[in-house]
């Protein structure tokens, strides 16, 4: 309901959004601030909380995708008659790290055909299995400066509770503080099953005490297409937890740098998904650029057959208007809790508070935003309200999309009310 709302609203639309599945004949490189995700799909076990697309680790497969995933950057990276610019390359999964001795062959064909600049981020995703002094070592001498450790959880009973693979978190932490990265994230979970306040505190503070410089604190949600073994926590329960991280946050000398998510003080961001523009290679990677968002097919197999004959596969692409565009950016600047003036218009040559006068002129009076300078700050109300909006959109549009392209990697549409 509220989704449809919205979009009435803010898109002024009354039919779906719709992914349809076709061949992009050209991609539109020549944008600002250009990111890279690369998808590595392969896990050592499949978690039954985790909705991300992955498949069971198969060595006979390393060598087919390794071949495919480089022959998707050679080809993309042809609609650009230079060497194209980037400022970050983000690996995630599935647990990249299980293909840690391949590392350093994906990223030279990355530099083989984007400018690489020497302050720009590597950041990779790490199962705590794959954190051992000699994976952190390697990852180092690669360049990678930032690490995001999918710890959820430094409990027993509470990684039980997601049927999650046990481990030494605690660890692994102290191991990447001593090899020394300027960014460590830490991924945790709050209102798993099971979890009280005092639980939520305590990961907190062994996060933010033994090596983390940002904590991104997801709610636990329940995905249609996943094996989790409990139902999440109620809603008043996950306000009560927000509150929690909140105030330990201030306590540790820390402050809230986006809806979930909290860092030290002047320390440098870890984010994949925030960028203005990006673009994704692997299975089930989504590509953002001008006027479209796109998604790679979920299926390894599918994906590998196609490039190994040198095709690019057919992928799901929602084309924008220039609204919807702004809408989505709008969307992430808000989860940031900044609505930068400036940076918009810099971005796409508009007034923001033209298009949307309406809008946010009733976020200020409702006391969801308030101006300040050349930005519009959110307050800890509106955070709250887009923690809600964050869920909703998440059941609706994301874990719509990601069944059905689970279940049916070439359907011809996926439409999202």
């Amino acid at each position: 309901m509220i989704t449809n709302i919205l979009r009435l609203f803010l898109a002024r639309q009354l039919t779906p959004f719709i992914f349809n599945l076709k061949q992009r004949q050209k991609l539109d490189l020549d944008v600002k601030n250009l990111g890279l995700y690369v998808h590595i799909p392969f896990c050592r076990k499949i978690c039954g909380f985790c909705p991300y697309y992955k498949i069971p680790y198969e060595k006979n497969l390393v060598d087919s995708f390794v071949t495919a995933l480089k022959t998707e950057i050679e080809l993309k990276s042809r609609y650009y008659s230079n060497r194209i610019p980037i400022t970050g390359i983000y690996f995630g999964g599935g647990s990249p790290a299980l293909l840690i001795n391949r590392l350093e062959e994906i990223l030279n064909e990355i530099y083989s055909h984007f400018h690489f600049p020497i302050d720009g981020d590597r950041a990779i995703e790490l199962h705590p299995h794959d954190v051992s002094e000699n994976n952190l070592k390697i990852l180092k001498d690669l360049g990678f400066n930032m690490l995001s450790v999918g710890v959820q959880s430094f409990q027993t009973h509470l990684l039980i509770n997601l049927d999650r693979s046990l481990s030494d978190n605690l660890s692994c932490l102290n191991l990447a503080r001593k090899i020394g990265f300027s960014v460590i994230d830490v991924d945790l979970l709050f209102a798993i099953p099971g979890q009280t306040e005092k639980d939520l505190i305590k990961d907190f503070e062994t996060a933010a005490l033994h090596g983390a410089t940002q904590i991104s604190t997801y709610p636990f949600i329940s995905f249609s297409y996943t094996k989790s073994k409990y139902p999440p926590l109620k809603e008043k329960h996950k306000k009560a937890m927000i509150r929690v991280l909140l105030r330990q946050s201030r306590q540790l000398g820390w402050e809230r740098t986006s809806i979930w998510t909290f860092a030290q003080k002047r320390s440098r961001r870890y984010s994949s998904i925030t960028r203005e523009n990006f673009l994704g290679f692997g299975p089930s990677a989504a590509t953002l650029l001008k006027d479209y968002f796109s998604v790679n097919p979920f299926s390894v197999t599918g994906y590998c057959e196609r490039l190994l004959e040198k095709t690019l596969p057919p992928v799901f692409i929602m084309d924008f208007n220039q609204r919807t565009r702004t809408l989505y950016w709008l969307f992430w600047s808000i989860y940031n809790l900044k609505i930068d003036l400036k940076a918009y218009y810099q971005l796409f040559n508009q007034d923001l508070e033209q298009m949307f006068a309406i809008e946010l002129f009733i976020a200020q009076r409702a006391g969801l935003i308030k101006k300040v300078g050349n930005s519009y700050l959110v307050s800890e109300k509106g955070a709250y309200y887009f923690h809600l909006v964050e869920q909703k959109y998440t059941h609706q549009y994301i874990d719509k999309t990601w069944r059905i392209a689970r279940e049916k990697p070439w359907t011809k549409e996926i439409k999202l009310y």
